[in-house]
Parts: C-alpha cells; sequence; structure tokens
C-alpha cells in the first residue's frame, strides 16, 4: 500500500463520517419538528382560548355576531328589541339587560361568563337599554 492508497482511504472514512454526520443532523431535526408540530396540533384548546375577542362588550358582541353571521336586525328580532338598541350596544353607547345579555350569550352559543371574561375592565357607567 503507498501513501495515496492511505490518503485515499482516510478522505473515504472521513466522507462517510461526515455524510453520517449529517444524516444524523437531518434525522433529529426532522424529529425536532415532528415533536412540534405534534404539540401545536394537541394545543387547540389553547388557539380557541387565544381567539377570543377582547375589548369593550360592544366590540366582543360585535364580533361575536359576525362569527355567526348574523345581522342587527335578526338579532334585534330574536330578542324581541329594536335594531338601534343592538347597534347602540355595539357601539357601546349603552349596555344591554342582564337578561338581553344571557340572551345574546344563548344566541351566539357562549356562555355569558364568557362573555363578560373576554371584556376589559373600564366598560363605564352606561344607559341600560
Amino acid at each position: 500500500m503507498d501513501m495515496t492508497d492511505i490518503l485515499d482511504t482516510g478522505f473515504l472514512i472521513f466522507n462517510s463520517m461526515l455524510l453520517a454526520a449529517l444524516v444524523g443532523a437531518a434525522v433529529c431535526l426532522f424529529l425536532l419538528i415532528v415533536k412540534a408540530l405534534n404539540r401545536y396540533i394537541r394545543s387547540t384548546e389553547v388557539r380557541e382560548e387565544r381567539e377570543i375577542p377582547c375589548g369593550s362588550l360592544g366590540e366582543v358582541l360585535k364580533e361575536h355576531r359576525l362569527r355567526r353571521e348574523m345581522t342587527q336586525e335578526f338579532v334585534a328580532e330574536t330578542l324581541g328589541v329594536s335594531r338601534q338598541a343592538v347597534s347602540k350596544w355595539e357601539r357601546g353607547t349603552s349596555v344591554p339587560s342582564t337578561s338581553h345579555l344571557i340572551a345574546l350569550a344563548k344566541l351566539y352559543g357562549v356562555s355569558s361568563e364568557e362573555l363578560q371574561k373576554s371584556v376589559k375592565a373600564g366598560n363605564g357607567d352606561k344607559t341600560e337599554t
């Protein structure tokens, strides 16, 4: 065996080790991505909780109404109030009575606690409609 054969063998071994290290790194990266995606898929509750609108009561009511693809007219007819009352609630110039708030929560498919939880503090004292 001459020197060139030894160098060729060493170079071949080095390349094989480098290839094995790259393949190992790629496999580790793939496993980390799969693990992260799996964790993301299982975290639907957290994502859904973050999607809950947060703002004034009017903003929250409007967001829920739009999510359910309802018009102010439909909401008003369902609750037995005027469309202007629904508009005032959504603009924040007045707040719905407790019974209307409960009816709105039921109509939007959420609990009244969920509506109140998603409202920022500081609505102020407004006229009740």
